[in-house]
């Protein structure tokens, strides 16, 4: 850099990028060095605000890494997240993911003030069902019990006997003591579980616009190519998992990559959980085929210091809804202290 480059830097510059210096090295790797500076006094002006307002900003692990990383509190999976929602001490939560995953964090946390950046932040998944769908179901399917996706409305949980994640959603489906269970929404999701489990599947054909695209082919390239173990979400298609070295939710892939330490890896799922594993992992080569989710690239820095700034996007649920869609969460909770006794 020049004498004359140095001399007409901002004047802000120098001292963000001294007060953040152990920050932009971790960033490095992860985000185009050309951004960095642009990043960085959104990241001060989100933290400084945060602060200031007692708020607690949490990320989801698709999150990019300048918000996973650069001003997110607590970072997890969307069920975590909403148990963090209802365990933290703060009264006002900005949550960074869709609009499903922050509607959870305020049907467990009904008196604390829950902002999502970006309302228009949706999911396919979600959106591929609705309330009157599960009703219907159940008209069709009468006494069987509704087992629902977490990524799905609230008004959907509503309906539902109990919700699931991809990682528990064998053990919710057998708590539920009946030979047949409806699956709701995501198809691919369903088709894995019933090679677990005895219990018969009644599945709805939602699924997810990022995992849907994976193909074999891709997998295979990987492993071919680059000699990549191959860690695969349980939302792709079953020719994808079938190629899988380890099939798991977001959580368990992290759990897996702790426990086996492989040279190289390809996270068939979304882009950033990559970006935001390799931190954790610097040892491990990525290799991505993966996908970006659009809906999650809504959430930006400049949408979250907005949603701080004014204090909205505020994300509300009636409350008959969410008492029952508290139930079907509460229901899968339980199942979970049971399996931990």
């Amino acid at each position: 850099m020049s004498a004359r480059t140095v001399a007409t830097a901002p004047a802000w510059r120098d001292g963000l990028e001294h007060e953040y210096a152990a920050l932009i090295e971790r960033l490095e790797p992860l985000v185009p060095c050309l951004e960095l500076p642009l990043h960085l006094p959104w990241i001060d002006a989100i933290n400084a605000l945060k602060r200031e307002r007692g708020a607690v900003i949490m990320a989801h692990s698709y999150q990019s890494p300048e918000i996973f990383h650069g001003v997110a509190d607590i970072t997890g999976d969307s069920l975590a997240l909403a148990q963090a929602a209802a365990d933290c001490a703060a009264s006002l939560i900005v949550l960074c993911g869709v609009h499903f995953m922050a509607e959870s964090a305020k049907i467990l946390a009904p008196r604390k003030t829950v902002l999502i950046p970006d309302p228009q932040a949706g999911c396919s998944l979600a959106s591929s069902i609705t309330a009157a769908d599960v009703r219907a179901l159940r008209a069709q399917y009468p006494g069987v019990p509704v087992v629902s996706y977490v990524n799905t409305s609230a008004a959907v949980k509503a309906e539902s006997d109990a919700c699931c994640t991809s990682a528990n959603a064998v053990q919710v489906v057998e708590a539920m003591g009946s030979a047949q269970v409806i699956f709701l929404p995501d198809r691919y999701l369903g088709s894995h579980v019933a090679t677990q489990t005895q219990v018969r599947l009644i599945l709805w054909h939602g699924q997810c616009e990022v995992h849907e695209k994976f193909t074999a082919q891709e997998a295979r390239h990987a492993r071919e190519r680059f000699g990549a173990k191959l860690v695969a979400h349980p939302e792709c298609p079953p020719e994808v998992l079938a190629e899988a070295d380890f099939v798991g939710s977001t959580s368990a892939m992290g759990r897996w990559l702790e426990r086996e330490q492989p040279e190289r890896v390809a996270l068939i799922t979304e882009c950033s959980m990559a970006d935001n594993l390799r931190m954790r992992f610097p040892a491990t080569q990525f290799i991505k085929p993966c996908n970006l989710c659009p809906h999650m690239q809504r959430i930006t820095l400049p949408a979250i210091h907005a949603a701080l700034r004014g204090t909205q996007h505020a994300v509300e649920v009636p409350a008959d809804v969410a008492a029952r869609a508290r139930h079907a969460l509460e229901r899968m909770l339980a199942v979970g202290r049971h399996e931990a006794a």
